[in-house]
């Protein structure tokens, strides 16, 4: 909104030279949501305990310590993220760009389906929200529409292909199939997130790392000269995108504020969902899906645990850990909850920081 109310204007006030700038723009949507946050904050907290009694239903087949230090919590705290979010981007973004619009869709579509199921869970006193099935689908038709937008948006020769890390030319084309996979990709990404999200601050700051990440990549592919000289795929209209992950960042920040041990608040699904949507559609758009992987690579951790627990159970009987997700598996060994999220979020700086490496290893 500010891009396109001062650009105008960049020719008579030269103080208005800055806002061509992706960089500065970036760093404004940081201090907006930021702020926003802050502001907002403890307004939200006290709105939602109002609307919460017993706050956010702990489960009674979960650490037996979450009944006790947990319990009352209010959740729906991604409203918080999302208000953040969206006044940072509206006002710093370049509101013309199509692929501001395809992620944005996806980080409030995926919102509101959490939305509803925490709401569902908070007003039935229990863990069972909007169907599985039934939120899979919504999932993947919000996922389908942006990704067919960014398809559409998206240069001739990558609209359809999926790039691979550590080769600078080779492209996978998938023709029809490139729509689905994008739309996996991005319900995956969300529902990893939303199993990260299981300790105060566990799956938070994992995200603003890879937010942060991505602003890098952003900038970098929607750049003729960077992109030239790293040999990465040149995606013009990327770099608009830095200021969304900026965003993100910055409303991150705000909300691991309120939500630092112990947590005055949780983001619930309506926080997890929305944004492990727009990691995944950035992803998309930058062309780095696979590189998703690795900066993301706690996600996946933490998914393939859940999916090796379930598996094994069902064919062996046996379980591989004491308790799925991972980071629950390491609760029941006895850590302390500050020493789990801690190490995790260890393993997700060494992660972003090797899958940021595979800009230049070309």
């Amino acid at each position: 909104m500010l891009y396109l109310l001062l650009f105008p204007l960049v020719g008579e006030v030269n103080a208005f030279n800055v806002i061509q700038y992706l960089t500065f723009r970036t760093g404004g949507a940081v201090i907006t949501a930021l702020v926003v946050s802050f502001l907002f904050g403890p307004r939200i907290i006290a709105w939602l305990r109002s609307k919460q009694r017993n706050g956010q239903p702990i489960r009674a087949d979960g650490p037996p310590s979450h009944l006790l230090t947990k319990k009352g919590t209010p959740t729906m705290g991604g409203v918080l993220i999302l208000l953040a979010l969206g006044v940072g981007t509206l006002l710093w973004a370049d509101l013309r760009n199509g692929y501001v619009w395809a992620v944005l869709i996806v980080t409030f579509g995926f919102g509101a389906v959490g939305f509803v199921d925490d709401y569902m869970k908070v007003t039935r006193s229990n863990h069972h929200g909007v169907p599985g099935k039934l939120k899979f689908l919504a999932e993947l038709v919000i996922a389908g529409v942006a990704a067919w937008w960014v398809a559409d948006v998206a240069p001739d020769n990558l609209s359809h292909a999926l790039a691979v890390p550590f080769f600078k030319n080779l492209l996978i084309p998938l023709g029809l199939a490139f729509v689905p996979f994008a739309a996996l990709l991005m319900v995956g990404t969300s529902n990893a997130v939303n199993l990260t999200d299981g300790l105060d601050g566990l799956a938070i700051v994992p995200v603003m790392i890879a937010a942060a990440s991505f602003a890098l990549i952003a900038y970098l592919v929607g750049n003729v000269v960077f992109a030239n000289y790293l040999q990465l795929h040149l995606v013009p209209g990327s770099g608009e995108l830095a200021v969304f992950c900026g965003a993100l960042v910055g409303a991150g920040l705000g909300f691991l504020w309120f939500n630092a041990p112990p947590a005055m608040l949780f983001m619930g699904d309506t926080g997890s969902l929305s944004m492990g949507g727009a990691l995944g559609a950035v992803s998309i758009v930058t062309k780095h899906e696979l590189v998703l992987a690795i900066i993301g690579g706690l996600f996946v951790l933490e998914t393939v645990s859940v999916i090796v627990q379930v598996v094994s159970f069902k064919l062996t009987g046996n379980r591989v850990f004491r308790m799925a997700p991972l980071h629950h598996h390491y609760e029941q060994k006895g850590w302390q909850e500050a020493t789990i999220v801690i190490r995790f979020w260890i393993i997700a700086v060494i992660l972003a920081l090797v899958g940021l490496s595979t800009l230049k290893l070309r």
